[in-house]
């Protein structure tokens, strides 16, 4: 092969393998949540937040994730904290994984849904788009308490500039292959389910990034 053709190889092989470009304002996803997020009792860099990171570079898309997850969290603590991430990180994805812990603490319905309805908001009105991850809690509380608790994200769902995973460990919660010896948080084998779970959504807001 002639040396110009061997250049003009090198340079197409080069364009081939360069990350996909995202439009030219693209800052990335910032995730908001709580010890689901937050790879709770295990290494950081098993939990599903970092396995979509790995995908993302396998896929060859440039697009940083910030994880802003903090084990514990509340709706409430999330609101807090979210003015400023908006203002530091400027995403142009808000994923939010909050709820779980007003639940298991006896919150109420109404506030957790004030509470996620403003941070929608705030990421609204900073040119983010919204993708929820809902929760389900045990019956611990009773059938009402439990049915309201899941009509909270229904609703949020419900609206048009809001993607929804209706629950964020379905076919992970309840198998005990899958969970940590609490019952409450995945292990290392439940983390690709929830990434799963949450994938298709992200995909489909990827799409229209490109």
């Amino acid at each position: 092969m002639k040396p110009w053709k061997n250049c003009l190889a090198a340079i197409l092989l080069s364009l081939l393998t360069l990350p996909v470009s995202m439009s030219a304002s693209a800052q990335g996803i910032l995730i908001l949540g709580d010890s689901i997020s937050a790879a709770f009792g295990l290494e950081l860099e098993r939990g599903w937040v970092s396995l979509l990171q790995a995908r993302l570079r396998d896929q060859a898309v440039a697009l940083p994730v910030v994880n802003a997850s903090v084990s514990g969290d509340t709706t409430a603590g999330g609101l807090a904290r979210l003015p400023r991430l908006l203002q530091e990180h400027e995403p142009d994805l808000l994923i939010i994984e909050l709820g779980g812990n007003d639940g298991l603490r006896g919150l109420a319905p109404d506030k957790m849904q004030q509470n996620l309805s403003a941070m929608v908001d705030a990421a609204h009105a900073s040119g983010a788009e919204v993708l929820l991850l809902g929760m389900r809690i045990p019956p611990n509380y009773g059938v009402r308490y439990t049915e309201a608790f899941e009509q909270v994200f229904r609703e949020l769902g419900d609206q048009p500039d809001v993607a929804l995973v209706p629950f964020v460990l379905e076919g992970v919660a309840g198998v005990p292959q899958l969970m940590q010896a609490d019952g409450i948080h995945p292990n290392a084998d439940g983390q690709p389910g929830i990434l799963e779970n949450a994938w298709p959504l992200i995909s489909d807001w990827l799409e229209t990034q490109l």
